[in-house]
């Protein structure tokens, strides 16, 4: 385990409360008041911590002494977390830094709770995972620009270390099926992890689209040449499929919708033009709107289908 120089830095005060340095509580606690934690030597704090780290085990919990011997631990263990927090310093910009040491810290205090001092074993050999670990799934969880199940972030990464593998045995890009043999999963989950993966990273609408073949940019920016729906569309879908259907009615029947639809005309003055009453012109009208809906959302016959498509 590397040394670890102390940390003069005050990034993790607000993360935990300063231990009480009254002569009250360490006098209760029988341990050594501590005036600055945080400015013990690495030696010095590595074999205060034993001693504190065994009467933080007597000491009930939720008392003050308590609390004291064990915020005692936390400020001069803080430099464990600085040396971990080096290591990520390059994965996000440096307003990141603070949430960072405030998550490694979270990492630092799981580890005080949960050492124990009679197995003898270093406390930096407990600390250093619950710290990289925190800090490794802070960056799982807010890193993502799109925000996907913690299961298909975790399924990324086996993926990935997947195709390094496969890559390297292979000489050759994996196959999805090659992927689901390795990892033993249904190809349709790999395919769900993969699509997932393109949420980890956007590029911005705004950004310059090339489409010369040296990459230089044309002037356009990718919400340019983005396509989009074209509202339009579906209307002629339902227009070929409405054609036929109106052949198959009588010459009445087209009449009375061209001259409604058409020609705009009321109710009542098309039954004086067809010599029919206007509630007779309401049933009709009815009945052919309903019988040409229920049709067009019928599923035509594959041979219908095959006819239209050529059509």
């Amino acid at each position: 385990m590397p040394a670890f120089a102390p940390s003069s830095t005050s990034e993790t005060a607000s993360v935990v409360p300063r231990p009480r340095r009254g002569s009250n509580a360490a006098r209760i606690a029988d341990l050594p008041r501590i005036e600055e934690p945080r400015e013990v030597a690495p030696a010095d704090a590595r074999e205060l911590s034993r001693v504190f780290f065994r009467r933080l085990r007597e000491l009930p919990q939720g008392t003050p002494e308590h609390q004291y011997v064990r915020n005692a631990l936390i400020e001069m263990n803080s430099s464990l977390v600085q040396y971990a927090v080096r290591r990520f310093r390059g994965r996000g910009d440096g307003g990141d830094i603070e949430d960072i040491v405030q998550v490694g810290t979270i990492g630092l205090i799981k580890a005080i709770d949960r050492f124990e001092p009679a197995r003898e074993n270093e406390f930096a050999t407990l600390a250093m995972p619950y710290i990289t670990g925190e800090i490794k799934r802070h960056f799982r969880d807010t890193s993502w620009a799109v925000r996907v199940p913690r299961r298909l972030q975790e399924l990324r990464l086996d993926i990935a270390k997947a195709k390094e593998q496969l890559t390297t045995t292979l000489d050759r890009s994996p196959t999805v099926a090659d992927l689901a043999g390795h990892l033993g999963l249904a190809e349709e989950d790999v395919i769900e992890g993969l699509v997932a993966a393109n949420g980890h990273t956007t590029g911005s609408l705004d950004a310059p689209h090339a489409e010369r073949a040296d990459g230089s940019a044309d002037g356009h920016t990718l919400a340019d040449v983005m396509g989009e729906e074209e509202p339009a569309l579906e209307r002629v879908e339902d227009i070929q499929t409405l054609a036929p259907l109106l052949e198959q009615l009588s010459e009445r029947e087209r009449r009375m919708l061209r001259m409604r639809f058409g020609e705009e005309l009321t109710q009542a003055q098309i039954g004086a033009a067809l010599g029919i009453s206007q509630m007779q012109v309401s049933r009709l009208l009815t009945r052919i709107l309903a019988h040409l809906r229920a049709s067009m959302l019928e599923d035509p016959d594959p041979e219908e289908r095959t006819a239209r498509h050529h059509a």
